[in-house]
């Protein structure tokens, strides 16, 4: 009877865990890595490689635009510190007020005409059956591997004066009806590339045409991850597709097209191969942007490394400024929500 209520109890050792055992971790073996590490040791050749193509080039394009860097330095002589003077001579150029100026508002443009088309172009392939959207994007994604150099030599020969598509298909509208839409008839010899207002034209459409394919696909891509169920409850309450779109599409597509934003603004603010093709050279100072505006400063004779550098440092400057305040009301919205 003892036994038993000793057993009923609780006192039995096959119902009460053993005393005595050892809980601690085992020792770690010698020479093995702890595992908080392996994390930040598979890091470092990537950190490595961004360190060695990019933190260094930044750092030498920062030192550079502090120094006198011509022929001579090139040739091997040291660089003369000259510390804001480059800076002190970039802000009180009218070309670079000029530069900024085109930059700014091309990529202004470029941007919301991409994203908008592209966000178009994305909802119509939701809308196709599986093989004409896959057929279509195929199509348009050719456009965006096109090299950008391949693209610029053709939107150049479309628009040529003298044996140009545009002006031969202008030519070819009825006289009546070009007086009435363009004012003129004859578009023969029309050099659309010699002034810089046409030329940033032409190079939107050209940007605009070789990027809006990514931004479809990428929207294209955010639609197929949302809830259909969400779209039937909407219709069934009435609700018209301008209004599904601004209530269900774009709030759960914000993440996909603050990426979009940020790398669309990138890109076009470091537009150089389209423009240097279309506007035929470093030439059309007006047409100039800043990329084409430190390639310039750079490379032409005699080269100013310096000042070139100096203006891809700005360049740079504006595009983390942009971003950073982009992404930062980014996240703020989201954390009100």
């Amino acid at each position: 009877m003892a036994n038993t209520s000793t057993v009923a109890r609780g006192g039995g050792s096959s119902l009460s865990p053993a005393r005595g055992r050892n809980t601690t971790k085992p020792p770690r073996k010698p020479g093995r890595m702890p595992a908080w590490v392996l994390p930040y040791a598979l890091l470092i050749p990537g950190l490595l490689v961004i360190a060695g193509l990019l933190l260094y080039p930044l750092y030498q394009m920062v030192v550079m635009s502090f120094q006198n860097v011509g022929l001579r330095q090139i040739r091997g002589v040291p660089a003369e510190s000259v510390g804001f003077e480059n800076y002190q001579k970039l802000f009180e150029s009218e070309l670079f007020w000029t530069s900024l100026r085109n930059t700014v508002v091309f990529a202004a443009v470029t941007v919301a005409l991409t994203l908008t088309l592209g966000t178009l172009v994305g909802l119509l392939l939701h809308k196709l059956g599986k093989k004409m959207s896959t057929f279509l994007i195929v199509g348009i994604m050719a456009a965006w591997a096109t090299p950008q150099i391949a693209t610029a030599i053709i939107w150049r020969w479309l628009f040529d004066a003298e044996s140009g598509v545009i002006n031969w298909g202008l030519n070819a509208l009825p006289d009546w009806f070009s007086s009435l839409l363009f004012g003129r008839s004859d578009w023969t010899g029309e050099p659309w590339l010699n002034d810089a207002f046409t030329i940033y034209v032409v190079l939107i459409i050209a940007v605009v045409w070789a990027s809006f394919p990514f931004i479809a696909v990428s929207v294209l891509a955010g639609l197929k991850s949302i809830s259909q169920e969400l779209y039937e409850a909407a219709r069934v309450d009435g609700a018209s597709a301008w209004r599904i779109f601004w209530r269900i599409t774009f709030p759960l597509l914000k993440p996909v097209f603050a990426v979009l934003v940020v790398l669309s603004i990138i890109w076009d603010f470091k537009v150089f191969t389209q423009l240097f093709v279309l506007a035929g050279g470093t030439s059309n100072r007006e047409a100039f942007n800043l990329s084409l505006f430190a390639y310039t400063q750079a490379f032409s004779a005699p080269p100013k490394m310096g000042m070139g550098a100096a203006i891809a440092v700005v360049l740079t400057l504006i595009l983390l400024v942009i971003t950073f305040f982009y992404v930062r009301q980014i996240v703020k919205t989201e954390d009100v929500r």
